[in-house]
């Protein structure tokens, strides 16, 4: 049993419609100064809205079914007081007119990069649309993120959300039935888990693209939080940030990030990696691991807020905002200004459907594709 929204959002706590309240009646404009009105417009003919999901801690996750993106996550920092920890825009046209398409988006059909927009499955070459430089980054020319998504809260803590991208749609073959569903758990955890069904063998990589920083979306440089990620190897790319193919180990380079450091203590070394991503923006092959094990935990060092990040998946794009430029105007009135914020896309590998070697990312008619991300936030002591 789910609401219908109509005119203003309407959210439901344990789908009673009696307790159905507006993102401002939830207290949305008073943390972070964005109103549910703000994201109320059609694209494409179907209608947008902010959606609120809220935690018996107080903390909060504002989505909008445009993109299916991250707006806002607000979580207590070491002193108790709530901090939005997700870079964005206070209203829906700053995601349409934005230089920077990713922000806070689901990512597909394909996250990441594929070479020079091709890949061959089952013997047939299929071409997608290239949308960087030669290459196609996160699903072509009209990706996930500039779709509207199909909404239901399902409780005042889960919203689910639903795409039907259709056989050829940017050039991947098969009809598929994608479902996002975003839950917001009591114990400061941001879990998204992904579905999906095809009635043609295609490739899938679907995954998130917040860009957080844990001192607060609007203080400024990465460049001091601390980064740990359990990942010995890495996958080494070309100036065109296209994995070679192989995997290799990242012990005692500027790519350990094994034991914590501070995600600036080497992003400047001399080193041709650091050169072609202009910084971090790599795939990280992680360790062994099950969905409860934190693959990568990072610390705000102004709020002493810590992320956790927990995922199913064999790999993790670690990105260090190398290509924010000062161009989009975000929520409070600020910039995004290069490095002050930082993605980790938990993922398949980059260029996967055209390096064997590589998991395999083809989902085949009668099989299900299921990932989870979960994001878990706590403080330092």
């Amino acid at each position: 049993m789910t609401p219908l929204v109509t005119g203003t959002l309407l959210l439901a706590a344990a789908c009673n419609s009696s307790t159905q309240k507006s993102a401002q009646d939830q207290g949305v404009s008073d943390t972070s100064n964005i109103s549910a009105k703000a994201f109320e417009k059609l694209i494409d003919d179907k209608p947008v809205h902010l959606y609120s999901l809220k935690n018996k801690s107080g903390s909060k996750a504002l989505i909008t079914n445009f993109g299916g993106r991250l707006v806002g996550l607000l979580v207590p920092d070491k002193e108790g007081k709530l901090v939005d920890v997700v870079a964005g825009f206070d209203r829906i046209d700053g995601y349409q007119k934005s230089t920077e398409p990713y922000f806070g988006a689901t990512i597909g059909r394909y996250g990441n990069r594929i070479a020079k927009g091709r890949f061959t499955l089952d013997g047939k070459a299929y071409k997608i649309f290239t949308n960087n430089g030669s290459n196609t980054l996160h699903g072509g020319k009209k990706g996930y993120q500039d779709v509207v998504w199909d909404a239901s809260l399902l409780d005042s803590q889960t919203l689910e959300l639903r795409y039907l991208s259709k056989d050829m749609e940017e050039g991947f073959p098969g009809n598929l039935n994608v479902t996002v569903t975003y839950t917001l758990t009591d114990d400061n955890a941001l879990k998204i888990s992904y579905k999906a069904s095809t009635d043609k063998n295609t490739v899938v990589n679907l995954t998130n693209h917040a860009f957080f920083n844990l001192n607060g979306s609007q203080s400024g440089s990465i460049l001091n939080h601390l980064l740990k990620i359990n990942a010995d190897k890495y996958t080494p790319v070309d100036s065109t940030l296209i994995p070679s193919g192989k995997i290799e180990d990242l012990k005692g380079g500027p790519f350990d990030f094994t034991h914590a450091k501070t995600i600036g203590r080497d992003i400047e070394a001399k080193d041709t990696q650091l050169q072609n991503g202009k910084g971090y923006d790599h795939n990280f092959v992680l360790n062994p691991h099950q969905v409860n094990d934190a693959i990568a935990i990072v610390t705000g060092d102004k709020t002493g807020i810590v992320m956790s990040v927990y995922t199913d998946q064999p790999g993790l794009q670690f990105y260090s905002g190398n290509f924010m430029q000062s161009k989009n105007t975000m929520k409070g009135n600020h910039k995004d200004d290069f490095r002050t914020a930082f993605a980790l896309e938990t993922q398949h590998f980059p260029d996967s459907p055209n390096q064997p070697s590589f998991p395999s990312t083809v989902l085949k008619p009668g099989e299900s594709y299921q990932s989870q991300s979960i994001y878990k936030f706590s403080v330092s002591k």
